[in-house]
């Protein structure tokens, strides 16, 4: 059995701006009876202003349904629009002293509605903005993948029971639960990887005159050794940009392995230290 606070039982007995406005400015519906909820929400707003002057609802559903529905009519009167349109599913359940976790799609679907009924009076085609256009994952209850996702982002779902608290979907015969669980897994990888890119240190931008230090650095301590073990050495002749220009010494000038000493030692020695970007050419002579 479900705990409901006094204002939830307040609002359901006595709920508030119930009916229907004559020639409202706006209509938003949503949910279907056939699935178990249905709201139409009515607004009054003055075209000067985008000021919510009345609201009004009419809903089918259980107490939370109609307490939900009460408390968003309540909250958005003397709104503007945009205002209105900042309040979230979570604030409808605070303003109500909160909802059982297994209600939470009542005030979703007063927000949805409300949604609903600003895209209308704005002109804005609803398939381009609203998640209710998405493929159908829930059959039982028409819910789209969209919508669940949304959910899933917005409340930080990690199980179906929430996804199904949040928006009934696999609330049914639970046919959908498969393709739920890997909405939710989209999501958590999607978010792991965002974090991961985000914790990873960004490359370090050099000037021309850093670059220049480095490369000579990288050349004087970690290269030059080891060529003058075999009796090898380098010289640096030039940078030009990402091109660096050297002059094989001693040894390595009249080795046969030159190339490979410059492309496999030499460059990868500058790509690791200093820049992916650099690449080693000899000068002779």
């Amino acid at each position: 059995m479900w705990e409901y606070s006094e204002k939830v039982k307040e609002h359901f007995m006595n709920p508030r701006n119930v009916g229907e406005i004559p020639n409202a400015d706006a209509v938003g519906e949503v949910g279907n009876i056939a699935c178990g909820d249905a709201l139409v929400l009515y607004l009054k707003i003055d075209k000067k202003t985008d000021k919510i002057l009345d609201a009004k609802f009419q809903t089918f559903g259980c107490a939370s349904a109609i307490a939900s529905s009460s408390a968003l009519t309540e909250m958005i009167i003397g709104l503007t629009i945009d205002e209105a349109l900042k309040i979230t599913e979570d604030d409808i359940a605070r303003y109500l002293d909160g909802l059982p976790e297994a209600k939470m799609h009542c005030s979703v679907m007063g927000r949805d509605a409300l949604e609903a009924a600003v895209n209308k009076y704005r002109g804005e085609k609803i398939e381009a903005t609203h998640e209710d256009e998405g493929k159908i994952v829930c059959t039982c209850f028409g819910v789209t993948d969209k919508k669940i996702l949304r959910a899933i982002k917005e409340h930080n779902l990690k199980i179906v029971e929430q996804v199904t608290y949040y928006t009934k979907a696999g609330g049914g015969c639970g046919g959908c639960i498969p393709e739920i669980e890997d909405l939710i897994a989209q999501v958590h990888q999607e978010e792991a990887t965002i974090a991961k890119s985000e914790k990873e240190p960004k490359p370090q931008v050099l000037t021309n005159i850093q670059k220049i230090k480095m490369i000579e650095e990288v050349i004087n301590t970690e290269i030059k050794p080891m060529l003058q073990k075999d009796g090898g050495d380098i010289e640096l002749i030039d940078i030009e940009g990402d091109k660096v220009l050297v002059a094989l010494r001693g040894a390595c000038s009249q080795c046969v392995g030159a190339v490979t000493t410059l492309k496999n030692f030499v460059e990868k020695k500058l790509q690791e230290y200093v820049s992916d970007s650099i690449f080693v050419e000899e000068v002779k002579g």
